[in-house]
């Protein structure tokens, strides 16, 4: 049997995952979540599994395998395997709903925030904030389902005519647009729950960028390497602790407004910063083979 397992579905984004592994001989094997397997089966493809299922897949692929996923990684770990960002992980991470109600419950700050799962709840929830604001979709991914709206007749206008973001599970989120201070916002990734490396990522506000798609598209968006207050440091790390998070990012955003850091968006995928070489100055993917080399190494203990 293999030591690893890894489930993926994009075709480009972890070559340097691989590349890394292979350097470091560690048996394993990658594959996507197709086809098909039994509830009443226990078999499980490696005593450790890591789930590289992007939130984004249902955005290149109709059939995506969001839910699919969640139930196959909750199979896998009660037959006995170690998941690495399992079942309950991604079931957070497929709710921006769930993740801000995290947050919150920490002392965080988060922007405003309405949640609603009819279009007829919309102008209501619309009503008790300020605009501009925006609506987003609960399940979203590179920015998709986002729609910023500077006043109720906007706002009414897309509702009647259905011109509103769309959520594969059906639930949208009212939200305060933030303004950004200095035009960015902050990934934090952690690993194993510690604080890994942060990027500033400018010229996109809040908009669930994809620091490999931004960094390698023509998208006029620029990052760097940051080095955040200790205190986003370590309230990243307690939402990641908070949420049993294996790898993963955590975004932040100054309010211009006030100057209020607001927790936003986390990103369990933790797909690192394209070219990392030139952005940090070293490449994290070596840190989590590491972390994937001491996992796999308890697993046989």
């Amino acid at each position: 049997m293999i030591d690893l397992a890894i489930l993926y579905e994009h075709p480009q984004w972890f070559a340097p995952l691989f590349a890394a592994l292979d350097r470091r001989g560690i048996n394993y094997a990658a594959f996507g979540p197709e086809g098909n397997w039994s509830p009443g089966y226990g078999a499980i493809p490696a005593p450790v599994v890591f789930n590289r299922i992007a939130m984004s897949s249902f955005l290149r692929e109709a059939e995506h395998p969001i839910f699919h996923t969640m139930a196959l990684l909750d199979h896998w770990r009660r037959s006995g395997a170690r998941v690495i960002n399992g079942a309950d992980v991604m079931a957070i991470d497929a709710s921006k709903a769930r993740q801000l109600a995290l947050i919150a419950s920490l002392g965080l700050a988060i922007p405003e925030t309405r949640v609603v799962h009819r279009v007829a709840d919309i102008e209501a929830a619309a009503a008790t904030l300020t605009f501009p604001l925006v609506l987003k979709a609960n399940i979203g991914g590179s920015g998709a389902g986002i729609v910023k709206f500077d006043n109720m007749a906007e706002l009414r206008w897309a509702v009647n005519e259905g011109e509103l973001p769309k959520s594969v599970d059906g639930v949208l989120l009212v939200q305060d647009y933030v303004p950004v201070r200095d035009g960015k916002i902050t990934r934090i990734e952690t690993l194993d729950r510690e604080y890994l490396y942060a990027i500033d990522i400018v010229g996109g506000g809040a908009f669930d960028l994809c620091p490999a798609d931004a960094c390698v598209a023509d998208s006029g968006i620029a990052m760097v390497a940051a080095e955040p207050d200790q205190m986003l440091i370590d309230a990243a790390e307690r939402i990641a602790d908070e949420m049993r998070l294996d790898v993963g990012g955590i975004e932040v955003m100054i309010d211009d407004r006030d100057g209020t850091p607001r927790f936003y968006d986390i990103n369990a995928l933790s797909n690192f910063v394209a070219k990392p070489m030139d952005v940090l100055g070293w490449d994290p993917h070596d840190k989590l083979v590491d972390f994937l080399d001491m996992v796999t190494a308890k697993s046989f203990a």
